[in-house]
């Protein structure tokens, strides 16, 4: 696999990066990942949006978006693929030992890899830890993921694909890579932003696609077992999509639901339709 790094494409296992750089040592770093259908990067303008804003609140130099933007396409060109996962990486580059940046440019990356489908639905695991709405890093997709790889790690020994997070205030929060919806009574009801969660790309774009179908919507806090009681429960991220919940903690839940089937029937048509909505 050829990947790019810091303006040029080079193959996979010779690639380097510098084992001072800040994203190694201190996970100093932004990021952001896109499905490609058809070789083409999905929400490209809102992706790179939420870059510059993590970048931004990092204290990291902006993203040359049109830059990243044609590496992601000599990448997923020259390896051929075309139903892809992307992974855009900013990091604060080689640094000193220890917190402090150095006077340097940010280590820039672009690498891809052939999408692999995710089971028809999900299982999910309540995470034993916190989320911490009131963190320096809430809202920001970091490369600053060790919380996350912890909780997922857990849910995985305990048969579920992802860990759901509440939040210090016992709400319901997040996914360790996606954001979660239930529906009461027709309802869709989703944590709100305050309660610490990623504002996800996917997300956006269902609440918007709720709003056109006719489909009550409320960003609202939601209690940790929310999931465990609802009618019907899904997760979404750029490489779910809408993915039905059908399992919590051993619990089994309705899946897919109606709401759940026409949001991702919707989205289905979102993609094929607008490629940069």
């Amino acid at each position: 696999m050829m990947v790019w790094i810091n303006g040029g494409l080079v193959e996979e296992r010779q690639a380097r990066v510098s084992p001072l750089d800040h994203g190694v040592t201190v996970g100093d770093g932004v990021f952001e990942t896109l499905r490609a259908y058809a070789g083409v990067p999905f929400a490209w303008t809102r992706h790179m949006a939420r870059l510059a804003r993590s970048a931004h609140a990092l204290g990291l130099p902006g993203p040359d978006a049109d830059a990243l933007r044609a590496a992601t396409d000599d990448v997923l060109g020259v390896n051929g693929l075309a139903d892809a996962r992307v992974r855009v990486t900013l990091t604060g580059g080689p640094a000193p030992l220890g917190s402090e940046r150095g006077d340097v440019s940010p280590t820039r990356m672009v690498l891809a890899s052939p999408f692999a489908p995710w089971p028809p639905t999900a299982r999910v695991a309540l995470a034993p830890w916190t989320r911490n709405e009131h963190g320096a890093l809430v809202g920001l997709k970091t490369t600053s993921y060790a919380e996350n790889v912890r909780a997922l790690a857990d849910a995985h020994a305990r048969g579920a694909d992802e860990a759901l997070l509440a939040n210090t205030r016992g709400e319901l929060c997040e996914g360790t890579g996606s954001n979660v919806f239930v529906v009461r009574d027709g309802v869709l009801l989703t944590p709100p932003l305050d309660a610490g969660c990623l504002a996800g790309i996917t997300r956006a774009l269902v609440l918007d696609l709720a709003a056109r179908l006719g489909i009550e919507a409320r960003e609202t806090p939601l209690a940790a077992d929310a999931v465990g009681a609802a009618d019907e429960a899904f997760l979404t991220s750029s490489t779910r999509e809408v993915h039905a919940i059908a399992d919590i903690d051993g619990r089994a839940i309705p899946a897919p639901g109606p709401v759940t089937t026409r949001l991702a029937a919707a989205y289905t048509d979102l993609v094929a339709t607008t490629p940069d909505p």
